[in-house]
């Protein structure tokens, strides 16, 4: 992400959910999977595509995890105006933590903005 981005008035990020899933595959030094649910709202007048994301991981030890990339689960979704884009993934930690970031794409007219997504936690049960 370089250069000239803006937030776009309408469009928001909700954190639906999260959850400890335990029956999942992990690493070995990443042991706890975190399920989460996340809603992209398009509440402004434009239709958009979304192109990235970008997440910054604090573990409770300290660690920082930044992980950026192309696409959300694959996907490049375009959201037309008065719409939203739903999905779930998840984020592996060795402690309990905390993650925020934010999307990134461009509107039918061609503009770049990115949007926040609020921080959650990850609270690694009996911890």
């Amino acid at each position: 992400m370089d250069g000239n981005w803006r937030e776009l008035d309408g469009l928001s990020v909700q954190v639906n959910e999260v959850m400890y899933v335990p029956s999942l595959e992990t690493p070995a030094d990443k042991p706890h999977p975190f399920v989460y649910f996340i809603s992209i709202v398009n509440d402004s007048d434009e239709n958009i595509v979304l192109h990235g994301r970008k997440w910054v991981v604090r573990e409770s030890d300290g660690e920082t995890t930044v992980l950026e990339g192309d696409g959300i689960v694959g996907q490049r979704p375009s959201i037309p105006a008065g719409d939203r884009f739903s999905y779930n993934s998840y984020h592996v930690v060795a402690t309990s933590g905390e993650a925020r970031g934010a999307f990134y794409g461009q509107t039918e007219g061609g503009d770049r903005f990115v949007v926040p997504i609020p921080a959650f936690g990850m609270q690694v049960p009996n911890y």
